[in-house]
């Protein structure tokens, strides 16, 4: 079983450092919007200490990167041993380019009009996503957070280095990844489930505007796809967990979850673990080997 604990730990350490670092440049950059430039430097210090302590500011950036540091040091456990390279370090780097590639997938895949409609701003889709930051409002801003998500990464994995592992047994190849897969698409259904249905209870159906209908498009794909394809994931890791190969439910339910877009880092992960799980482990190997 992958060693969930000491990615998860890593992750969310690294989490809180990017939290800091976001809090401090954050309340800097709102002080330099908001205060004359003519204003000494010197003066800066009682706004900033406002912002630092205000309860409101740190919720909006305690959470996201939390919950970033959990999601990336979850997946890089469960990845660990299939990941590139022999440092942690490097094995991070790796980990954090594939999942910024990802994250650019989704948000070009779930922003309508992308890159055509710039909405007069010249950008139409930016965000945080998984490890570090992405954005598509410029190549200044892309840059940054492609340094952003490998840095991430490799902070990750120079603290995998730093805490203690824990004594791992064999296991059928692609478990760790299909349990994450499961675990993280059945939370993001149910999130977007439960919005969904207060939606329709509140307004009474959802929103069919030109502007909103492939956002909406998608959620309902999510709501009516994605619990198919978490279902076939659940069934894979179930197989594995009997020592049994989870590739076909593995892959198809990844497909499923890929094609809603908004579920497409866990449809990614189910075909991984489905495609790794259909290799033998190193006990059946041998058991193989003796036979012959």
């Amino acid at each position: 079983m992958a060693d969930f604990g000491r990615g998860i730990k890593a992750g969310v350490v690294t989490g809180i450092v990017y939290m800091l670092i976001s809090a401090i440049l954050g309340a800097i950059y709102h002080n330099s919007l908001s205060i004359p430039p003519f204003i000494h430097a010197a003066q800066l210090s009682p706004f900033l200490l406002r912002d630092l302590t205000a309860f409101s500011f740190w919720l909006s950036v305690f959470f996201p990167y939390i919950v970033r540091g959990v999601v990336f040091g979850a997946i890089f456990a469960a990845l660990y041993d299939f990941l590139p390279g022999t440092a942690s370090v490097k094995k991070g780097v790796v980990l954090s380019s594939f999942l910024w590639i990802v994250a650019v997938i989704q948000v070009i895949y779930t922003t309508p009009g992308w890159p055509w409609d710039t909405n007069g701003f010249g950008f139409s889709g930016s965000g945080t996503y998984y490890s570090g930051m992405i954005s598509l409002s410029s190549v200044g801003l892309a840059l940054a957070g492609i340094i952003s998500a490998l840095v991430f990464g490799a902070l990750t994995g120079f603290l995998w280095d730093r805490f203690r592992g824990k004594e791992l047994t064999e296991e059928r190849k692609g478990r760790s990844v299909l349990l994450v897969s499961f675990i993280f698409g059945g939370l993001m259904w149910a999130l977007l489930a439960i919005g969904f249905t207060i939606g329709v209870v509140i307004g009474g159906a959802p929103s069919i505007g030109i502007g909103s209908l492939w956002p909406n498009l998608l959620v309902l794909s999510v709501v009516f796809l994605g619990l198919p394809g978490w279902v076939l994931a659940l069934a894979a890791w179930r197989k594995t967990k009997r020592g049994e190969t989870g590739f076909k439910y593995g892959v198809a339910g990844g497909v499923i979850m890929a094609l809603t877009g908004l579920m497409l880092l866990p449809g990614v992960l189910a075909i991984i673990g489905g495609v790794l799980s259909a290799r033998k482990s190193a006990d059946e190997s041998v058991t193989d080997a003796i036979a012959q």
